[in-house]
């Protein structure tokens, strides 16, 4: 596991480790390794960073990073003839925007190159790390192109933000429509599915997300308020109203998209390949209720990723729309 000790990595280090393989961590050291693993340690953008790979063979890799392609194309070279398979956690985010209600694996991408030293453009570094991939392991490489992914462990703080004003009680701004199709994928049935495939052999691109209408806006506000028991008034409100005040979509309000070009793009993609090589997507209300139990456990601050921005409504901006 390049990686493994936050989010998805984390994720996939725990589900292997369930099912009893022995698991190997690279990572920089700046968090604690997960119980139970073989820890080796590197930072891959510096020179001689990967020296801990250097020996050793292993049945599969797993590498989420979402820096440099280079970076990526560096390690696969050097894991080359001695890892049976590897995947590459990417992005739907490689496709080309706008994508159709409906795209599936084989729609248009972004261009990207495997020895681009540059990750300012984050759909284009996922394809060239796609690409790196391949370049090297061919058609033991797969794409694992994930959606948004919410669940336990997360780091960019879109649902526990959610949860962390829900659980505040009173009225809250809640965009509509209720019934506003979402789709996402938790985590931990990203891992599973990531584990399963690898074991496969599964090569190539797949769109690992729930399938559209999964669940809606109302039904994810919803299962916070209620996991959070805190009685807080779900205020519903027209997009247009939201829209108007200046309030940007899935940045100020986590997850919601109105619908348009974004939502068919986020929240109408086709998953049928990943669902047809056994992708389950468990219920909402219990990857919300977990995270909440993983929040409260946390006895303060969730993690967060220094390289993306904070989400979250500005209150005041909240309390201007309620009152109007």
């Amino acid at each position: 596991m390049l990686g493994g000790t936050e989010f998805v990595g984390r994720a996939v280090v725990e589900e292997a480790l369930g099912r009893g393989w022995d698991v190997t961590v690279f990572h920089r050291g700046r968090h604690p390794s997960p119980e139970c693993v073989a820890a080796l340690h590197g930072d891959r953008t510096e020179a001689g960073g990967l020296a801990a790979l250097e020996s050793g063979e292993w049945d599969a890799v797993v590498d989420t990073w979402s820096g440099a392609p280079s970076a990526v194309a560096a390690a696969a070279r050097l894991l080359d003839g001695r890892v049976g398979h590897h995947t590459y956690v990417s992005s739907r985010s490689v496709y080309a925007y706008p994508a159709a209600a409906g795209a599936d694996e084989d729609g248009p991408v972004v261009e990207g190159s495997p020895e681009d030293d540059d990750a300012t453009d984050y759909a284009r570094a996922k394809r060239g790390g796609e690409l790196a991939a391949e370049a090297v392991f061919g058609d033991r490489a797969l794409s694992a192109r994930a959606g948004l992914i919410i669940g336990p462990y997360e780091n960019i703080g879109r649902l526990p933000w959610w949860l962390d004003r829900i659980a505040m009680g009173g009225r809250v701004l809640a965009p509509g429509p209720r019934d506003l199709p979402l789709q996402y994928v938790d985590v931990r049935d990203l891992a599973a599915w990531i584990l399963d495939a690898a074991q496969s052999g599964l090569g190539g691109p797949y769109n690992l997300v729930s399938p559209p209408g999964h669940t809606t806006m109302g039904a994810l506000l919803e299962a916070c308020a209620a996991a959070t028991d805190s009685g807080a008034e779900l205020c519903w409100t027209d997009p247009r109203r939201i829209l108007d005040a200046g309030v940007r979509p899935w940045t100020d309000l986590p997850i919601w998209l109105p619908r348009g070009e974004s939502h068919d793009t986020l929240h109408r993609g086709d998953a049928s390949r990943a669902l047809a090589t056994g992708l389950r997507c468990r219920p909402v209300a219990e990857t919300v209720a977990d995270t909440w139990s993983w929040l409260r456990a946390l006895g303060g601050e969730p993690p967060r990723r220094a390289d993306r921005p904070a989400v979250g409504l500005d209150p005041a901006v909240e309390a201007e729309l309620l009152a109007a």
